[in-house]
């Protein structure tokens, strides 16, 4: 059994640059998920062959050589009209995979353990879907599924280093918001042990030196190395990824926007693929000029979503340091902690706007997009409690829409802004007030996102990824595919607040 460990550009060469450029699929990532019915090499060296043939049709010869997903989303087969709840419930076992057979040459990097995947056309693990996913699963008392999906991440970095975006060759060079220390600390929660941190503190440990790589090199005067960035005498972190190639699984779409708006190919690609690594795929805080797709300047915005997620994994590796009795180790990571808390609390927080923003590089001053990134210092409590007072308010009165909040005040067209919310946003919202006390409009928010996920669940039987938040029940638009459903984070978050607030 050979599984390929390179992405299917490079397995499949001159083959997959034909199939990407053809307009066959609608989605880009249908042929990057197909399964050879062969060896690779003998399938290019047939398309070789064939391809100058008059009569050649190279669909015909797709569907020889390979096997492809299965068009629609399996979640349809679930359908509406019963409670929430059951939906949900049932929604669990549609969603669920594994352990994963190997096969043959596939993108797939197969899992030892079960997990759930989002739903639609996202066929496998996604590193932060998970964290959310999994607090529906604690709800639904599936203990022993979150424990065997933090074992999977575990797995993923023992063997590649870091948790990928998702568990396909063709994400392994970049990550995703590093919610693995999130993760233990709602296992450790949900089987009522503090210690069981300690027994993935190496795994998390390896994922931290994966994101604080190149630190060496600003030891050196550079600004900015790959993860990290220099600012006020410490360390803050930043989204990149490790190539600057098309997407494979967008491949076509990349290479159009970079004829089409001019700008040099690699940069951009680095850029998308960053932008990739945040979740917020795509947003106008990762745009210069909010109308023009090819200004992404992703690796030049220091993101505070990230430090303040960053902040909290190094207090929980100060924890497990700590319960394991390594405590030369504990004050290491509560030193480190502490410089982070002071650099988001003093660089980050943006009295004028009285909310927490992303910085821009090279003078680290405010983006000027405002966004629910705002509300991870809260979460995380990493804001003094005047900041998240101030937070709080510019939420309430800027943010909070009839059906929930909105991700950004922009309206760009862009999934990851106006007037889209997403349940991520949401549980980090919610749980940031919460935090700070401000109880009355964390249950405000959450009360009318889940009047609009019903709403539209009783006009579609459906539970989707994103939601209009401006026109409750409207489908939501903007992004690269098709609104998906299933929706592994949706159905997490959903779970959890209607049991917040004793809702049936």
């Amino acid at each position: 059994m050979s599984v390929s460990s390179q992405p299917p550009d490079q397995v499949y060469g001159s083959l997959f640059e034909a199939v990407q450029l053809s307009g066959i699929f609608a989605d880009s990532k249908t042929f990057v998920d197909a399964i050879p019915r062969k060896a690779p090499a003998e399938i290019v060296r047939s398309f070789e062959a064939r391809r100058g043939e008059p009569a050649f049709d190279l669909e015909r010869f797709l569907h020889e050589q390979f096997e492809f997903p299965p068009r629609g989303a399996e979640a349809s087969r679930i359908g509406g009209g019963g409670s929430l709840r059951q939906h949900i419930e049932d929604l669990w076992q549609v969603l669920f995979r594994g352990p994963d057979r190997a096969a043959d040459h596939s993108s797939l990097i197969p899992l030892p353990q079960a997990y759930v995947v989002p739903g639609g056309r996202f066929r496998e693990i996604y590193y932060w879907d998970s964290y959310f996913t999994m607090l529906g699963l604690a709800t639904s008392g599936r203990t022993a599924l979150i424990r065997s999906m933090v074992d999977n991440f575990a797995y993923l970095i023992e063997r590649i280093g870091f948790v990928p975006n998702g568990n396909r060759t063709y994400y392994c060079s970049r990550s995703q918001p590093p919610l693995f220390a999130a993760m233990l600390n709602l296992l450790a929660r949900v089987e009522g042990r503090p210690e069981v941190i300690v027994d993935y503190v190496a795994a998390l440990e390896t994922e931290y030196r994966f994101w604080m790589a190149g630190a060496n090199e600003l030891e050196n005067g550079a600004m900015a190395c790959r993860r990290v960035v220099s600012a006020a005498g410490g360390v803050v972190n930043r989204y990149w990824d490790d190539l600057d190639l098309p997407r494979p699984e967008s491949y076509a779409e990349d290479l159009g926007l970079a004829r089409d708006s001019g700008a040099k190919g690699p940069q951009l690609f680095r850029d998308i693929r960053a932008a990739c690594e945040s979740g917020w795929d795509f947003s106008s805080r990762w745009l210069a000029d909010q109308d023009d797709n090819g200004s992404i300047r992703t690796t030049q915005v220091i993101p505070v979503d990230l430090n303040a997620i960053l902040f909290g994994v190094e207090s929980t590796l100060a924890s497990a340091c700590g319960l394991a009795g390594r405590n030369a180790d504990r004050r290491f990571y509560q030193a480190r902690a502490e410089a982070r808390r002071v650099a988001i609390q003093d660089l980050f927080f943006d009295s004028g706007t009285g909310m927490f923003v992303d910085l821009l590089l090279p003078d680290l001053e405010p983006s000027g997009c405002r966004s629910l990134a705002a509300a991870f210092p809260l979460f995380f409590g990493a804001a003094t409690q005047a900041q998240a007072e101030r937070t709080s308010r510019t939420l309430e009165s800027e943010f909070l829409r009839p059906g929930g909040w909105t991700t950004t005040l922009t309206h760009s067209g862009q999934q990851w802004d106006a007037p889209n919310g997403w349940a991520p946003l949401h549980w980090v919202v919610f749980g940031g007030l919460n935090r700070y006390g401000f109880a009355e409009h964390a249950e405000e928010g959450a009360r009318r996102w889940i009047a609009n996920n019903q709403e539209v669940y009783e006009k579609t039987g459906r539970l989707l990824e994103k939601y209009n938040v401006e026109q409750i029940g409207a489908i939501s638009g903007g992004g690269e595919y098709k609104v998906q459903h299933g929706f592994g984070w949706t159905n997490g978050v959903l779970l959890n607040l209607m049991d917040e607030l004793g809702i049936d």
